[in-house]
């Protein structure tokens, strides 16, 4: 198996909606994404596997030393041999990839948030950084596609977050801000034994408007003239806008199982959205 088919087969199974966002791409920065987010699947699967804390950290540190020898120009893993011309042609800087795997490693050190400002720097660190690598691979002219990017990312992990509350309750980890379920009346409890109500409801209303706000943000800042080549984030927006409309529905069904959206309606959204000008 070659690092790029490597790459493209962690991609595929992870059935992320990411993967949609990528179909429509020329093969050189489909095959540059594609590395990029399998890196983060990797070590979002160290995170998420391993029940054993320390087993975990000692493999985010392996991987570590693989990102300091893509740098350096002597990856050993397939997937470190896949983003090394991937860096080399877009420039991406090693402190970027750091802040990535910091993000992971806040999942083994916290399981709760005790308000908005400290569940931002997770998002930023495992969400928007990865948008900053992307707008890179994806090619900009203005600089102030780099907010677009960190607002989409900050949007795409709200709206994440949301969708999988009664997934992450089931592994004691609940990245809702403490001090707003306690404003609305929502308790830790209720989250844990996936306790709808009247006011769970509420609560999700505001977390819904939140995440809104910045996709809002961002396709405000994204500028016209790079609007073609950050076509890929429109389509994530697009798909994870819809996957809000739904969770808008049922609130109370994130309590109990994960909200989606069907593989034909993520290709049409994807579709309709790349031939949009």
């Amino acid at each position: 198996m070659t690092p790029d088919q490597y790459c493209q087969e962690k991609a595929a199974k992870s059935g992320s909606s990411f993967y949609y966002s990528f179909l429509f791409l020329p093969p050189e920065k489909r095959l540059a994404i594609t590395a990029l987010y399998a890196f983060c699947r990797e070590i979002d699967d160290i995170v998420d596997e391993c029940h054993d804390p320390g087993v975990a950290r000692m493999k985010l540190a392996w991987w570590r030393n693989e990102i300091g020898a893509v740098f350096s120009g002597n990856p050993e893993h397939p997937l470190g041999k896949a983003l090394k011309p991937v860096i080399e042609r877009h420039n991406l800087p090693p402190e970027l990839f750091s802040e990535i795997m910091d993000g992971m490693e806040m999942d083994l050190d916290e399981n709760r948030y005790p308000d908005f400002k400290s569940l931002q720097l997770y998002c930023y660190r495992v969400a928007s950084v990865v948008g900053l690598l992307s707008a890179e691979i994806f090619g900009f002219e203005n600089r102030k596609t780099l907010d677009y990017a960190h607002e989409l990312g900050i949007a795409l992990q709200l709206t994440n977050i949301l969708r999988d509350v009664g997934e992450d309750a089931r592994r004691n980890r609940i990245y809702l801000p403490l001090d707003e379920l306690k404003e609305y009346g929502v308790t830790v409890s209720d989250i844990l034994n996936a306790k709808s109500s009247e006011n769970f409801e509420k609560f999700m209303a505001f977390q819904i408007h939140r995440a809104r706000r910045h996709y809002d943000n961002a396709l405000q800042a994204l500028p016209v003239e790079d609007r073609q080549n950050q076509k890929p984030g429109l389509i994530m927006a697009a798909i994870y806008s819809a996957l809000l409309d739904e969770i808008e529905k049922d609130p109370g069904c994130v309590l109990k199982g994960r909200t989606s959206l069907t593989p034909l309606r993520k290709v049409w959204i994807a579709w309709k959205t790349w031939g949009k000008r």
